[in-house]
């Protein structure tokens, strides 16, 4: 007989941003919550972002002006929660007059100022070009505006470092294969696999929150019978790719180009820049997305019209591709299908729900996290207030914390550090690295160096206590150092990860409570 007691509250199926935001803004209302995620969090749509917190400046084109304004605003709380990922950015719009007139981006530039009732960033203004402009001569001016960067795999991680610490139960590589409803035990059945050890696992939940992204309709359709899908989705393309630093700026280029689309060109970590977005209709398997030749193609053509200096394919040292999964308007152009999200709620009956999330992006994640549990609020066991504007995530001290003061605290526990290692763990962990930095003296006691100052105290710190499992999730999601080891320098760090894995597994370091312990 399955006892209640051992029932989630919440089961939330999927890893990326919203799963992550969901998990972490109920279990800190109090909520029994699973969290799992088939591959590695933010191993999908999330880690492929053109990696902005921003309102949307071409949504204004589409009159989405309550997106906007809720963007704007998530943009002034998340500058607050997590100084240490969201960080200001100057963009630079060239004007080109046969594409936009001028009055007509003022007045979307002006509104974008004033549709939120604070602004902490600077306003828009008009500038003009010299010869020491990167653009070609003939774009004599364009506009200033800032939005803000940031790192979207290390706010996924932030979020769910926040879930598992408000109590939540956290599983990577944990694969949902069915759900149904079990009448006896008045809760959702969920059967579920583990890797690497595919143990077959069982767990109840009062509610489910289909947060699977690109795979959303394909866990309905194959995994929760006698449940309609509720919406079409339509994946959306989109590609970048990443040249070695082509500005001497800090700053970032917003692109028009003649199909009426924008393209970004942003100052990508130290050595590098990074240009997208493609945005095309996609039909295959979310999990085989790729760049393709028309992608770069495009990206450079659009480049090379701007900027004096021209790229070519052999400058590209990376790229990457993601599909947003879209809730379908029947909209007949990929870039004006909204990034809104909708809701979708199947409630069994008066004491458990099923809800599906389409669309979204990632600067409203916390606000649809509000939204999703306010829809599921008459099926949770009492009522619970929203807490996450003001509280800052993991990483910062508290809300509104200068991002100099991380620095600083960082420096002080560890003033022997190199600025530019100082640098990377203020702006990838903020106060979290003080977790692995603690009784360290000195460099030699960071242990072994895999090269670029990934050490062993941060490896064993990713594996046990953010989930992390192979030289991937590390290189790519956890640090952004994928860019810079050599294929000899992996193959060593990879030898030392499946060991160090296996002994973390075996031990149960770290926040992972074994599931069996909760069926």
């Amino acid at each position: 007989m399955h006892d209640v007691n051992q029932t989630f509250d919440i089961a939330i199926i999927g890893g990326g941003i919203n799963g992550a935001g969901i998990a972490a803004d109920a279990a800190g209302r109090g909520l029994r919550v699973l969290l799992c995620e088939q591959n590695d969090f933010a191993s999908g749509t999330s880690s492929s972002s053109s990696k902005l917190i921003h309102g949307g400046l071409r949504y204004l084109e589409h009159y989405e002006f309550r997106l906007v304004r809720e963007a704007l605003a998530e943009r002034e709380v998340m500058l607050n929660k997590a100084p240490h990922l969201v960080t200001p950015l100057k963009f630079t719009l060239p004007h080109r007059p046969h594409l936009r007139p001028a009055w007509m981006i003022r007045c979307g530039l002006f509104l974008y100022d004033h549709l939120s009732r604070k602004n902490s960033l600077p306003k828009t203004k008009r500038v003009t070009f010299g010869e020491a402009s990167p653009l070609q001569d003939k774009i004599k001016m364009g506009f200033d505006y800032f939005d803000c960067w940031v790192d979207d795999a290390r706010l996924v991680m932030a979020n769910v470092i926040d879930a598992s610490r408000h109590g939540a139960t956290i599983h990577a590589r944990t694969k949902c294969n069915m759900v149904s409803y079990d009448d006896k035990a008045s809760a959702w059945k969920l059967s579920l696999t583990q890797k690497p050890s595919d143990d077959d696992i069982t767990v109840y939940a009062k509610n489910i929150i289909n947060a699977s992204g690109p795979w959303l309709n394909k866990f309905l359709e194959t995994s929760v019978p006698n449940v309609n899908i509720p919406r079409r989705i339509r994946l959306i393309k989109g590609s970048h790719i990443i040249v070695p630093r082509t500005l001497d700026s800090d700053g970032a280029y917003i692109l028009q180009n003649e199909d009426k689309r924008i393209v970004f060109v942003l100052p990508y970590l130290d050595r590098y820049t990074l240009i997208g977005t493609t945005d095309k209709e996609y039909h295959g398997e979310p999990e085989d997305v790729a760049i393709e030749d028309w992608e770069v193609d495009y990206l450079l053509n659009i480049y090379n019209q701007h900027f004096k200096t021209s790229l070519f394919k052999n400058n590209i040292v990376s790229s990457y591709s993601g599909v947003r999964p879209l809730c379908d308007d029947e909209s007949n152009d990929p870039s004006a299908i909204t990034r809104d999200y909708t809701l979708e709620l199947h409630s069994h009956n008066t004491s458990s729900a099923l809800l599906s999330i389409y669309g979204g992006k990632i600067t409203t994640y916390r606000k649809l996290s509000e939204a999703a549990l306010n829809m599921l609020q008459q099926f949770l066991p009492k009522e619970q207030k929203p807490w996450t504007k003001d509280s800052p995530l993991p990483g910062a001290g508290y809300t509104g914390q200068c991002p100099t003061e991380i620095y600083q605290q960082i420096e002080k526990q560890a003033p022997w550090l190199e600025p530019k290692q100082l640098k990377r763990y203020a702006t990838s962990y903020g106060l979290l690295c003080l977790e692995f930095l603690s009784g360290v003296k000195d460099e030699n006691e960071l242990g072994q160096d895999f090269g670029h100052g990934l050490r062993k105290v941060e490896v064993d710190y990713l594996i046990d206590h953010e989930w992390a499992f192979d030289t991937e999730a590390i290189l790519w999601r956890r640090t952004k150092l994928g860019l810079e080891l050599s294929d000899e320098q992996v193959a060593v760090l990879n030898e030392y990860v499946v060991e160090r894995y296996a002994f973390s597994v075996k031990n149960n370091l770290g926040a992972k409570p074994s599931l069996a312990l909760v069926q």
